[in-house]
């Protein structure tokens, strides 16, 4: 006898719903816990956490100049990403995230391909992103997708230290 493993499926989503929240804190949590780690040898406390989540609002993922997609494994939600128009040519992924626990399953490879398959229906021509080189899992995904390194395209951010484009078909 076999069995199917549960599957992926990809969705827009309100930004404020309480699933999206709590997945951009699960989202926040792990990647400042990694820069913490790092540079200052902790762990963020949820002080820390309440902090960058009112400096880094995610309110614009939402139309007309953005989209929050929600990723469900076997139903629930395990993952996200966000899409924003920079302008009528160009699209910015950010919030890319899957939990630790399904890392592998094929979410974020279905997540990068929603947030490309939004972008083109959108009228874009290329897809950017900024990230950091600590994280290195999601640099070698973005590779595995066409993503190469561009110059910076905005400035602001004291965490991104790689900028990556992908031009759309």
């Amino acid at each position: 006898m076999t069995g199917s493993a549960p599957s992926w499926t990809i969705a827009p989503q309100p930004v404020g719903s309480p699933e999206s929240a709590a997945l951009l804190r699960a989202f926040l949590v792990d990647v400042a816990d990694r820069w913490y780690l790092l540079h200052r040898g902790s762990r963020t406390t949820p002080e820390e956490v309440e902090r960058h989540l009112a400096e880094m609002p995610s309110d614009d993922l939402a139309p007309p100049h953005g989209v929050f997609l929600v990723g469900r494994h076997g139903g629930a939600p395990a993952g996200c990403v966000g899409l924003r128009r920079l302008d009528g040519r160009t699209a910015e992924l950010t919030r890319m995230f899957v939990r630790a626990s399904l890392r592998g399953t094929g979410g974020a490879a279905a997540l990068v391909g929603a947030a490309e398959a939004v972008a083109r229906e959108w009228g874009a021509r290329r897809v950017v992103l900024e990230t950091r080189r600590d994280l290195r899992e999601a640099r070698a995904l973005y590779a595995r997708h066409g993503f190469t390194e561009i110059a910076p395209y905005k400035t602001g951010d004291e965490y991104a230290e790689v900028w990556l484009g992908k031009e759309l078909d």
